[in-house]
């Protein structure tokens, strides 16, 4: 059981990323946009203001890189750091735990994040297609051939 579960692990974070960065993005585009529900129960956050609007725009940024896989441990390093400041500064000074001051997203976001950053994108990212791509032309410039894939 072990096996497959560890053969599936690369699958399941992959899957984990993809949600977790649509449900991100997702939350930027109804704040910049308005769709969605739109910020706050309707409208959007008006452009540069602090730390509303530049928060959208980092959910929306990031939460696409992460969707994506491109770029996933830097962008989930910044987004777990702009979720980890709006739990401190807007969550936080109301109550001590998540439950009581309506942090619960913001805490969950930013260790899901920082989850990401340590174990990367997982499968079916766009980040691996340009390290395998990499990896096999480094090979093929050493005047090795690419091993062939046993499985």
């Amino acid at each position: 059981m072990n096996a497959r579960l560890d053969h599936a692990q690369p699958y399941a974070v992959g899957l984990f990323r993809i949600v977790t960065g649509l449900l991100f993005a997702s939350h930027g585009a109804a704040s910049l946009f308005g769709v969605l529900g739109g910020a706050h129960g309707g409208g959007t956050v008006a452009t540069g203001t602090w730390p509303g609007w530049y928060a959208a725009a980092i959910q929306l940024v990031a939460g696409a890189l992460i969707l994506l896989g491109l770029g996933t441990r830097a962008a989930a390093f910044v987004a777990s750091g702009s979720m980890a400041y709006a739990y401190f500064t807007v969550h936080q000074p109301g109550a001590l735990w998540p439950l009581q001051n309506g942090g619960e997203a913001s805490a969950m976001f930013c260790w899901a994040f920082l989850l990401l950053v340590f174990t990367g994108p997982g499968a079916l990212a766009v980040d691996g297609l340009f390290s395998s791509r990499s990896s096999a032309s480094a090979g093929r410039r050493d005047g090795n051939r690419p091993e062939a894939v046993t499985a």
